[in-house]
């Protein structure tokens, strides 16, 4: 039974860069470097890693998100091969061996399905050196590249595999608090921050800061206790870890449902 397992979950604005959604490659080699670090100091992660559609999107010589279903799809296709193709790349500096596990919420809607998702995970995990690298089959889910993003599907795979903490890497430094413009460092009530949400989503991320909230509900009713913190600054993630560094730290154990 691991005791202090981390996911780590990085969204499609941290991966990509903003002017035409392709791999931002100095951003994922910092980021490498802070979850080998990580696993380094002996604590086991997964990973959760948006990024294929928004990598499909410059491939297939598009400007933005196409608004037909197929395009998007072909756009995951090609994106996640080249996406974990560059993480293998970059771990394999590390001596680490990455692990591509694709679900669909059909994937963990039976008990059934989920235990054989929970033991590929824990098998996966009994290994000090290979690191799960989760996203959704946004190729063949449907429903998913509609209506879902990786927030939610994070905190059900933290809450099967067991998770310690959850962190989610957006493109601020936490929640912030509209009139001041200041990090809240600390919440221990999330139904009071839900008037802080402002829909801010840019060309090529398709989750924003009220599916965060959602998400982190879900998250602290199951005992995991979860952060909201900036993906372009990874090196805070040791701090953040540690209970300490640049965070918003959503407190569990309450029931908030």
């Amino acid at each position: 039974m691991i005791t202090d397992l981390t996911l780590i979950k990085a969204g499609t604005g941290v991966l990509t860069k903003a002017d035409d959604g392709k791999l931002d490659r100095a951003a994922l080699v910092h980021l490498v470097s802070a979850i080998a670090g990580l696993m380094d100091a002996g604590h086991r992660c997964l990973f959760v890693s948006s990024g294929a559609v928004g990598s499909g999107v410059s491939a297939l010589g598009l400007t933005e998100y196409p608004s037909d279903t197929a395009t998007r799809q072909a756009c995951a296709a090609v994106g996640q091969a080249k996406l974990m193709q560059t993480y293998s790349s970059l771990f394999s500096n590390f001596d680490i061996t990455v692990a591509q596990v694709l679900l669909t919420a059909a994937d963990l809607g039976t008990p059934e399905r989920a235990g054989y998702v929970s033991d590929t995970l824990g098998r996966l995990l009994s290994e000090p050196r290979i690191l799960p690298i989760i996203n959704e089959n946004d190729s063949v889910a449907v429903e998913e590249l509609k209506f879902g993003d990786n927030d939610m599907l994070s905190v059900r795979v933290a809450k099967l595999a067991g998770a310690t903490r959850m962190i989610l890497l957006t493109s601020v430094d936490g929640l912030l608090d509209p009139d001041t413009h200041q990090r809240i460092p600390e919440v221990a009530d999330i139904d009071h921050v839900f008037r802080h949400v402002r829909e801010e989503k840019g060309r090529f991320s398709m989750g924003g800061m009220a599916s965060k909230l959602a998400a982190v509900k879900f998250a602290v009713d199951a005992g995991i206790e979860t952060h909201i913190a900036h993906g372009r600054h990874p090196e805070r993630l040791a701090d953040i870890v540690a209970g300490k560094g640049i965070s918003t730290r959503f407190l569990a154990g309450k029931k908030f449902l």
